[in-house]
């Protein structure tokens, strides 16, 4: 009753004068032996009853003979021991069933008791079982939440590490923008410088092997005419090269002005040193 588990219990029983066994302790009766006990205890008293009446008819049939008086004397003097045998009984029984009251109160209270005591288990049980529950959840909850605030905190990391990326390499990408222009611009300089430089010499070149061609025969005419003519022969010489200088001049200009105007400067500029 109220618990599913077998226990071991103790087995007394009590025994009356006639050693007939009369008590029981310790033995759960089924609801078959209660009813037929309760039938036993309501037939006890009529069987009693019957039997002081079959000795008062043994009596009257005995002593019909008699006189009426010695046959109203017979059951008045045996009917004393059937009364006093039948309140015995009475008082037994009643003792019998005090105690059987008794007893199944007593397990009742047993069985009540241990039905609580398991009920307070399982409830105990229950309860822890629902604490440790709540606390792997509360635990579970921590932990996804630690685990979030890492996540938040290594995303905003990474961003801040992209957005430096990619500063950095704009920041590069416009100082190697700037650094090539500039190279390109010095390189553009000195093929320029250079193409001038060298048209310049080459000018040059060509106007100091015309020069020599023209020194040399101005010199053979400046012999023959300083031969004639003395100093007014050497003022003509200083002139013509002049002039024919100034006239190469000219020309060479407005080819220069025709390709590149910027190189006749620096080609004058060298020719006049």
């Amino acid at each position: 009753m109220g618990s599913g588990e077998s226990t071991t219990r103790k087995v007394s029983f009590g025994v009356d004068d006639e050693d007939r066994v009369r008590i029981l302790r310790g033995v759960k009766l089924s609801e078959d032996v209660l009813q037929r006990m309760r039938g036993v205890a309501n037939i006890a008293p009529e069987r009693t009853s019957s039997p002081a009446s079959s000795p008062q008819t043994n009596t009257a049939s005995s002593h019909s003979a008699s006189s009426g008086s010695q046959s109203q004397q017979g059951p008045q003097q045996r009917a004393p021991p059937s009364s006093q045998h039948s309140k015995e009984d009475q008082r037994r029984y009643e003792h019998q069933q005090k105690i059987l009251k008794e007893e199944w109160a007593k397990m009742a209270q047993r069985e009540m008791e241990a039905a609580k005591e398991e009920m307070a288990k399982a409830t105990s049980r229950e309860r822890q079982q629902t604490r440790l529950e709540a606390e792997r959840t509360k635990q579970l909850v921590q932990q996804l939440q630690k685990k979030d605030s890492q996540l938040k905190a290594l995303d905003a990391f990474y961003k801040e590490q992209l957005a430096q990326l990619e500063k950095r390499n704009l920041e590069r990408y416009q100082q190697s923008k700037e650094q090539f222009h500039q190279a390109a611009s010095k390189t553009e300089e000195n093929v320029r410088g250079g193409a001038q430089v060298s048209f310049a010499l080459e000018a040059r070149n060509k106007f100091a092997v015309k020069g020599r061609m023209l020194s040399v025969q101005l010199t053979d005419s400046s012999k023959v005419r300083f031969r004639e003519r003395g100093r007014e022969a050497k003022a003509i010489f200083f002139l013509t090269k002049q002039e024919k200088t100034k006239k190469f001049r000219e020309q060479l200009w407005q080819k220069q002005d025709q390709k590149e105007p910027g190189a006749v400067g620096v080609m004058a500029t060298e020719h006049g040193n």
